[in-house]
């Protein structure tokens, strides 16, 4: 299908727009936090929430804490709550004296469940049904075909692409050129749908491809992009996106 804007296929994000981790390992994070004394109200838990997205987009600080520990050791994690902590409001020798504590309940209590959300579940087959190209381009560093079956969508999409299989990753314009290749299409008969301003909205516009935001819980307040809250926002807004 081609919509009246010349959109031909829909790519996602996964973690965090089509798969969800119930509880929000986040929200578990400050929960914890807040029975050791800190303080947090709700405007730190909004820049925390964005510190992370700016964290896990391939930043620089992540690279260097991989490296520095390295990849995702015991030692990692210990850096990456130091660096959250003071995200949420901590002061710096607070972080330092507590990271170890909390990276450690973490570790030892923190068991999400994967969950698909219904409006998600629900708007999959109606994309796929108008005849939309649907795949999913992840930062994911090996292929997940397996785990959309798993979690029940698999069949709606034509492909999915990890980073890792191509050695770049979002923001860097490389994945979604390698995506768009797949299926022979140019960047501007795609859109890119996904939760991560940092990774998922720069991303593809660097690509050159239409950026939707997902942000149910309004942690960019102020975004330059279409953004949506709901998946069943998604059918109205592929008609009218520039």
């Amino acid at each position: 299908m081609i919509s009246s804007n010349g959109i031909k296929a829909i790519f996602f994000d996964l973690d965090g727009t089509l798969r969800h981790s119930l509880p929000a390992g986040g929200d578990v994070f400050t929960d914890y936090v807040m029975t050791l004394g800190l303080q947090v109200n709700d405007e730190a838990r909004l820049r925390a929430m964005r510190w992370e997205h700016l964290y896990w987009a391939s930043s620089v600080d992540l690279r260097d804490d991989l490296l520095a520990h390295s990849g995702e050791t015991e030692n990692f994690w210990i850096e990456y709550s130091r660096r959250r902590l003071i995200a949420l409001g901590a002061a710096p020798e607070w972080a330092v004296e507590f990271a170890p504590d909390v990276s450690k309940h973490m570790g030892e209590f923190y068991r999400p469940e994967s969950i698909v959300p219904e409006d998600v579940r629900r708007v999959l087959p109606q994309l796929k049904q108008a005849g939309y190209i649907l795949a999913v381009v992840s930062n994911r560093d090996k292929p997940f075909q397996d785990l959309l079956h798993e979690l029940g969508i698999g069949e709606f999409f034509d492909f999915s692409l990890a980073a890792g299989e191509v050695n770049t990753y979002k923001p860097e314009p490389g994945v979604f050129e390698h995506a768009l290749q797949r299926v022979n299409l140019f960047p501007g008969d795609a859109i890119y749908v996904g939760d991560n301003y940092y990774a998922d909205v720069v991303g593809a516009r660097r690509a050159g491809l239409r950026p939707v935001l997902y942000d149910p819980r309004g942690v960019f307040p102020d975004p330059d992009c279409t953004t949506i809250k709901s998946f069943d926002e998604l059918n109205s807004i592929i008609k009218v996106i520039p």
